[in-house]
């Protein structure tokens, strides 16, 4: 009886610090994934984040068994984070205005561009206008409406998946509902759509080694784009 205690106990004691190291693996690799997608796009490879993470990349595939679902993890956490940051700014600013530039100030601020959903950021800006893929891969605006569909992702680095769309088309809304109500209350451009909302979050995130001045530029550049969206008062 007692044996078979200490066994279990021995047991205990060998499999515990395991499952922490797996957690603790866990959190380094998808840390590293932020920050490598964030520098390098989605199109940076599995060694890459591995060598950041500090583990073996045979570690990385034991989490995730191919590039795809951990890009998805990556891109599903920060579509969740981005929706409930504009459904905050939705429900917590009375003025529109006010509402969408804290949505871009807050979603800016925690470095949401260089990590936006590929599905998402596949802006057609014209028709004969192509985007870097692997940083900003290209979508089309729907004819007239000035909103965004949904279009398969063509890359390697990414396969569309239904939960991945529900929760793109779930951010889309949320933000439309942002930029609705800015236009009506007549603080936007008339011609500013969602897609354009979209891509101020990816231009206004650089990539800079010193945090200080990346986070001085984005502040910077991020004005100069609000100024640019907001509506002027005819002469």
């Amino acid at each position: 009886m007692s044996a078979a205690t200490g066994n279990g106990r021995g047991d205990q004691a060998r499999t515990t610090p395991l499952r922490v190291d797996a957690q603790r693996n866990l959190e380094h690799v998808l840390r590293a994934a932020r920050e490598v997608f964030g520098e390098l796009g989605y199109g940076a490879p599995m060694e890459d984040v591995a060598r950041r993470a500090r583990v073996g990349v045979g570690t990385v595939y034991r989490r995730f068994p191919s590039k795809d679902v951990l890009v998805r993890r990556i891109a599903e956490e920060e579509t969740s984070r981005l929706t409930d940051q504009a459904r905050a700014a939705l429900g917590q600013e009375d003025e529109p205005w006010s509402a969408l530039s804290r949505f871009l100030r807050t979603s800016v601020a925690s470095g949401a561009g260089r990590l936006l959903p590929p599905q998402v950021l596949r802006v057609g800006v014209a028709d004969d206008v192509v985007l870097d893929e692997a940083r900003v891969p290209q979508q089309r605006m729907q004819p007239g409406a000035g909103e965004l569909r949904l279009v398969p992702e063509q890359s390697a680095a990414v396969t569309a998946h239904p939960a991945d769309d529900a929760g793109a088309a779930a951010l889309l809304d949320v933000v439309g509902q942002l930029v609705e109500r800015a236009r009506a209350a007549g603080e936007l451009r008339a011609d500013v759509s969602v897609s354009d909302v979209l891509l101020v979050i990816a231009t206004a995130a650089p990539s800079l080694p010193d945090a200080a001045q990346q986070a001085a530029a984005s502040a910077r550049l991020l004005d100069i784009l609000l100024e640019g969206l907001r509506s002027r008062p005819q002469a």
